[in-house]
Parts: structure tokens; C-alpha cells; sequence
């Protein structure tokens, strides 16, 4: 029996129906899908996994923060357990008898330690295992699929001991700094504060942009403008471009602001040839994406949908360079057949001569291409758009060089030198197929030397230097490849991460106050500084060539994280006190009306925000809150108990105002707005308000009696008596514009039921 192992269940059905011509058949063992066919008269099952079934972790005597030191973790051997206990089940009942094995999950560092970790759970069953072999491939495709099943290779154990170096490596420093960080802060349960090998140095670089820009000093500078008129208007700039001095730049307006006409002094062409782009390796494909709105965690989990639906390529790869073996032309017939095919057709018939080429150059993946058409397939808007942007990229990379035309003009305007720029597409080419640049140049009317052209007007426009801009989420990770800060695998789920630690904002894409003290506070150590982590990466990638151990490299990174926390340990209560100032900032919702001090979002030992007093313990104040959604500060005070007003924001509704206190009178209604009495426990019922500003009605027994009704959130409120169906009370509904309404509270009462029919 031949069993073949995918990484994922959709990966293992593509597969199986792709090897048995569409005749695989379904069975479940417990939850997990198992595909069979017959090949050769031999049975074939192809089960999927869910990535990694096996973790790695610290023995659970090593697993209570307060009870082990951080520092004691280091030399701690971490343990392998699994954490998909029906998969493994699935596995153990399949293997029985002599099976052949072959990996067909992923072939990259990950998918090949996934395969390992498999290898060994499934011979801890059975030692009688026949054969294990590989099989590569970068598309799920008919011809890939078959192609590499055909040729099958050996496991290459280097490349899952550069995976479980990674895993081994980011699991200490993670554990160790995170807990030692996080118990000197004081930060326990979903408060906790998070420091990784990869993900410090690379908020460090927010945070260093960050400052950049608070510290930013704007200058102000002087422009001198003419609008020039021939066939149609144009600018030219004063050579000076920027004036620092206003004296001077007026002295020139004068000069030149009752100028009628300007003299052409110099006009040069130059046609220039531009290149296309280069194929899309990871990093240049999320930097594109992110130009389209897409986050680059988003963008990558699509491309990993559209290359197990046999659409794309397999989306992890550094490679810029398509390999010989790559059938183009293969590409280009399935693309005329697309919604693509005129620009398909166009590089058919007119294209260049040799593919443009990147400058890094890998042998296990080629660059990211489209490999089938969506024919019959329901996408997304988003898939749809990354799709489309694969395509058009591969197209481009086939397509002749774009032809263009730059004017650069000089103006004489009464003794005074102004500049000119034109630009002029005169053979698209490329540029009609990859439709993602905006040229923001405008061509020039023809101009020759001496000419004389008429002024529109003169301006003298003030200005101010503009701030380093922020990083966008693409152009961060293009400097993280620059530096080494993670793989192609993992530099999206970095920024991933770093948002739901809340250590950055994504719009606008910068670190939170909270982020800044973490950085601050390790500002003297390594770990925010990329040099010590592409060390461990350039150790990973030896691994994989086998000129480096998996032991030497663990070892090697434990003696890096022991000379860092000698480090941190020397600046405790430094950390404590910055990382303390700052979470108060970053969590402030206003002041407390007891004592005047200001109030923070706080989390209990169970894990649970409130908002308290940062008095304590001399103040003792504190509200509950909501434990879903985003909340922020209004700056507004409620008007009837003086506590401050948040803003609650939760996914997929509108933000909400409302009061921190729950017993704030215009929540828990006052004696005046009585509309009748209880039909289950006789007490007194009130007109209220939620804390998120809707109105209802509830018993005054609360919360013994919790009977409520709901009101209509419009009209004046009338008790009315008690309705004779269902005893419940009654209410008028009054509006200015509208007929005065009598119903009963009660929504289940039958007398509301036969008014509705």
C-alpha cells in the first residue's frame, strides 16, 4: 500500500484526483478525510494534514511563569508533542502492514520538517515501513503532480533540520524574553508582553521611523511657478527650486512676475528604452499587493488558496529567475484562453526574445506565475484581484521594453532660468499589460530653442518639508529581506503578529506608545538589532546546505540569548518603569470622577479587562468592560455621573459611545420613568438605557429579576396600564409627526401576534 501524506486536505483531495483520474473515492477515519484509488492494481490513500501536528514545547513543569526563572529555560531540552491527536490516530490505523510512504507536503523547510516529524511519529507505530520517498513540486497541476510522482526523490533531512533549528531557536528566545519581559513589567494573562528573535529588531525599525518623524522639524522654503501657455498650459520651476531665504525669492518675484512671455533657451529630447519588472519572487509579490490595499497577510493567505486550487504557483520562493525547465509558452496558450487573452495574444505575436530575469536566482521554486485559468471557479474580489496581478505580472516579464520620450526645457523669463519636464509614452508595450504604475509626468508641448511662449501667470508659493514617510507594510518587508529579519515563509506573519500584540496600528502603519517603551527599554541590547538575528538565519541556511549541525546552531543561539539577558537583567527597573508609563498611555479611557487621577484598561488574573484607577490602592475605583472589540478614549464626561465616555468598537458593527459606569443613572433609569410592575416578581419596572445608548425597559430587582422588554428607540414614553392577554405593562408611543401608539411590552403576547396578522 502506498500512502501519501499532504500538508493539507484540500492539498491531499487535488492530489489523489489528479493521480486516479478523477476515481479517488472519500472515507473518513474519525474526522480526518482519506482519499483511495487503485494504481496499478496497487491501493493508494492520500490523507491531509494541518501543517505542523507535532509542536515543540517546554515540559509542563516548565510552563508556570512565576514559578521558573526565564533565564533557567535556555539549556532546557524542549519536548515534542502532538497537538492533532485525531490525524494522529488516522495515521496509526493506516499504517499497518508494510506501507510506502511518500511526502508530498510542501518543499520548503517547513513542509520538509512536517514531513519528517510524520516520518518519525508513523515509525514509532511500525518499524516495517517498506520505502519513504519524496515528491517535489511547485503547482498542483496535472502535468507538475504526475511529473513528480514519477520522479521521486529522497527526504532531504537537511531541510527539516534547518525547519526544527528555526523552531528550537525561536521557541527559547520567544519564552525567555517574553516572560522575563512581561514578569518585570508586571503584565500577566492576555495582557502579556511579547519579544521574539525576528520581531523585536523589526518593530525597532517602526519605532526608530517613528521618532523620525516626531522629532521632524519642518523647514519652510519659497517656489517661483510660471504657467507657460503653447496649445496647452504647462509649468516650469525657478532653477533655485527651493528658496530658504524669503528676502531672496521675493527679490526674484518681483523681478519676474510682470513677464509676458518667456524665451526658450534650451530644449533636449531623450527617448529612453524601460525595462520591465522582474517575475515576482515573495517579497516583491506582497510589495505589490500591499500597492492594491491588500495586507501582506492577506495577500499571502490567498496566494496560498489560489496554489491549492491549481491556479498559482507555489507562493514561497526568493527565486526571480524562471528556470529553463518552465514551459512559457505553455503559460501563454492557457492565458489566451483567459480574460487575459488579449495581452496574452500580444506577447504571442509581439514579445521579447528572452524573459526578463531578477537578480536572485534559486533552484527549488521557480518565481510565482499563473499555472490554470479559474474556468468554473467562484473568486473573491480579493482573489480575483491577485490573481489578476500574477498574470499580469508574468505577462509583462514576456513583454517588449516600453519606449519613451523625456523633454527637459530651459526658460529664460526675464533674465532668470526656469526648468521644464516632459514625459511621453510612445510604445506602451509592458505598460498596457501591467497597468499598476502611475506616471504622474504630463508631455510637453514641442518647444525649440528661441521660441518665445506666452506666461499665464507667476507664482510665489510657500511651503513646508514634509515628514520621512512611514513604512508601508510592502516596503517593510523589503527591508527586512535587505536585513535578514526572517524568510519568505514568516516576514508576513512577523507584522501579523506584531499587530495582534497590539505593538503596531495599521492604519496609519505605526508602532503604539506600548511598542515604543518595549523598544526603548531594550534599546541597549541585541535583540533589536538585526546583525544578531541574520547571524541565526545565515546558521539556518547552512544547515540546509549540510555544512552546519542542527545541535551546533541551537547552541550557538543559547550562548547569544544567555549574553542578552545578562543584559536585560542589569535595566529591570528601568524596563519595569518605562513599560509602565507607557501602557498607561496607550490605555487611558479618562479620569476617574472619584478621585481625578486617570483611568487605564487593566486586566484581571482570570484574563479579564476593566478599566481602574491608577490611584490604586488609595483609589479603588474601577468599572467593568466589555471584553470584545477595540476601545478608545473620547475625551468626553458623561453628563449625569461625571465618568468618562469610550468608544467601543467591535468587529462587523459601528463604533458605540458609551458611559464607563454601569449604575450611571442614565442606565439604570430613574424613579420618574416607573412604567408598571413586574408580571413575574411584582417589583417596580423602569425605563433604562444599555450602556451602549438603546433604551429599554427592565425590573427594578435586577439582577435577581432579570425580565426586560424592549422599547422602540423613538418617541416619547407613556405608561399606559397593564395589558389584560398577558399582564405585562402597557405604553403609549408619542411622536411629534406620527399617530400616538398603544402596544404591549410583552413581544410573545398574543394581542401584539393578532395585530401583526
Amino acid at each position: 500500500m502506498k500512502l501519501i501524506i499532504c500538508e493539507k486536505n484540500i492539498a491531499a483531495k487535488r492530489i489523489a484526483y489528479i493521480l486516479s483520474g478523477g476515481k479517488s473515492k472519500s472515507v473518513r477515519l474519525g474526522k480526518t478525510p482519506v482519499y483511495e484509488f487503485t494504481e496499478d492494481g496497487e491501493t493508494c490513500k492520500v490523507v491531509g494534514l494541518r501543517g505542523h501536528i507535532i509542536n515543540l514545547d517546554y515540559p509542563a513543569e516548565f510552563n508556570q511563569w512565576n514559578r521558573v526563572l526565564p533565564r533557567k529555560l535556555i539549556d532546557i531540552e524542549p519536548c515534542k508533542k502532538v497537538s492533532e491527536r485525531s490525524i494522529a490516530a488516522s495515521l496509526k490505523s493506516l499504517v499497518d502492514g508494510n506501507p510506502f510512504i511518500i511526502i508530498a507536503t510542501d518543499f520548503d523547510r517547513e513542509g520538509e520538517l512536517i514531513g519528517v516529524e510524520v516520518i518519525n511519529l508513523i515509525k514509532g507505530y511500525n518499524k516495517n515501513i517498506s520505502q519513504i520517498k519524496r515528491a517535489k513540486f511547485s503547482a498542483i497541476t496535472n502535468s507538475e503532480i504526475k511529473n513528480a510522482f514519477d520522479n521521486l526523490t529522497e527526504v532531504d533531512y537537511n531541510l527539516s533540520d534547518a525547519g526544527e533549528s528555526r523552531q528550537a531557536i525561536d521557541l527559547a528566545w520567544g519564552a525567555v524574553l517574553t516572560r522575563f519581559i512581561s514578569i518585570t513589567a508586571q503584565h500577566y494573562g492576555k495582557d502579556f508582553l511579547s519579544i521574539g528573535r525576528v520581531q523585536s529588531p523589526t518593530l525597532a525599525l517602526l519605532v526608530e521611523k517613528e521618532k523620525e518623524i516626531q522629532k521632524f522639524e519642518p523647514k519652510t522654503y519659497w517656489k517661483i511657478i510660471a504657467t507657460l501657455k503653447k496649445d496647452k498650459s504647462f509649468d516650469a520651476t525657478h532653477i533655485e527650486r527651493q528658496f530658504w531665504d524669503e528676502k531672496q525669492a521675493k527679490g526674484i518675484f518681483e523681478k519676474v512676475k510682470d513677464a509676458e512671455t518667456a524665451s526658450v533657451k534650451k530644449a533636449d529630447k531623450k527617448t529612453e528604452k524601460e525595462l520591465p519588472p522582474a517575475p515576482f519572487s515573495t517579497t516583491t509579490f506582497l510589495q505589490s499587493a500591499s500597492y492594491l490595499g491588500i495586507s501582506t497577510s492577506n495577500a499571502m493567505s490567498i496566494a496560498e488558496e489560489l496554489y491549492m486550487m491549481g491556479l498559482t504557483s507555489y507562493p514561497r520562493t526568493d527565486n526571480t529567475v524562471y528556470p529553463p525547465s518552465l514551459n512559457l509558452k505553455g503559460i501563454l496558450q492557457k492565458l489566451a484562453n483567459s480574460p487575459f487573452s488579449k495581452e496574452a495574444n500580444e506577447v504571442i505575436s509581439n514579445g521579447r526574445k528572452y524573459p526578463m530575469r531578477g537578480k536572485k536566482q534559486t533552484t527549488d521554486h521557480p518565481p510565482i506565475h499563473p499555472v490554470g485559468v479559474p474556468s468554473g471557479k467562484n473568486l473573491t474580489s480579493d482573489q480575483q484581484k491577485i490573481y489578476e496581478l500574477i498574470c499580469r505580472r508574468v505577462l509583462a516579464t514576456l513583454a517588449k521594453d516600453a519606449l519613451s520620450e523625456t523633454m527637459d526645457v530651459l526658460i529664460d523669463i526675464s533674465g532668470e532660468d526656469f526648468k521644464a519636464s516632459g514625459y511621453r509614452l510612445i510604445e506602451p508595450n509592458w505598460k498596457n499589460i501591467y497597468t499598476y504604475f502611475r506616471e504622474k509626468r504630463k508631455p510637453l508641448p514641442e518647444l525649440s530653442e528661441g521660441e518665445k511662449v506666452k506666461i499665464s501667470e507667476i507664482k510665489l508659493k510657500e511651503d513646508q518639508t514634509k515628514p520621512p514617510k512611514r513604512y508601508t507594510q510592502g516596503s517593510l518587508i523589503a527591508k527586512m529581506e535587505q536585513l535578514s529579519l526572517g524568510t519568505k515563509s514568516t516576514r508576513h506573519e512577523i507584522i501579523n503578529k506584531l499587530n495582534w500584540r497590539k505593538y503596531i496600528t495599521l492604519k496609519p502603519f505605526a508602532p503604539t506608545p506600548i511598542a515604543i517603551a518595549v523598544i526603548d527599554a531594550l534599546t541597549d541590547c541585541d535583540v533589536t538589532k538585526p546583525k544578531m538575528t541574520a547571524v541565526l538565519e545565515k546558521d539556518m541556511s547552512a544547515i540546509a546546505e549540510g555544512k552546519k549541525t542542527l545541535n551546533d546552531t541551537v547552541k550557538e543561539s543559547r550562548q547569544m540569548l544567555t549574553e542578552v539577558m545578562n543584559e536585560l537583567e542589569k535595566d529591570k527597573e528601568k524596563i519595569k518603569t518605562s513599560i509602565k508609563n507607557a501602557h498607561n498611555e496607550q490605555n487611558y479611557v479618562g479620569k476617574c470622577p472619584k478621585c481625578g487621577n486617570d483611568m487605564v484598561i487593566r486586566f484581571s488574573r482570570k484574563g479579564e479587562r476593566f478599566a481602574g484607577c491608577t490611584n490604586f490602592p488609595k483609589c479603588r475605583n474601577a468599572y467593568p468592560l466589555t471584553q470584545k472589540g477595540k476601545i478608545t478614549n473620547t475625551d468626553k464626561i458623561c453628563d449625569a455621573c461625571k465618568a468618562p465616555i469610550i468608544q467601543v468598537k467591535a468587529k462587523g458593527r459601528k463604533s458605540l459611545d458609551m458611559c464607563l459606569n454601569p449604575r450611571c443613572p442614565k442606565i439604570t433609569g430613574q424613579p420618574s420613568s416607573v412604567i408598571g410592575k413586574c408580571p413575574k416578581c411584582g417589583n417596580d419596572m423602569i425605563v433604562r438605557t444599555s450602556r451602549s445608548g438603546e433604551r429599554f425597559v427592565g425590573c427594578i430587582n435586577f439582577p435577581k429579576c432579570k425580565n426586560t422588554y424592549s422599547l422602540p428607540q423613538e418617541g416619547d414614553i407613556v405608561a399606559n396600564g397593564v395589558c389584560e392577554v398577558c399582564t405585562a405593562p402597557t405604553v403609549q408611543i408619542k411622536h411629534e409627526e406620527k399617530e400616538t401608539k398603544n402596544i404591549c411590552l410583552n413581544h410573545e403576547c398574543a394581542s401584539r401576534k393578532s395585530k401583526k396578522k
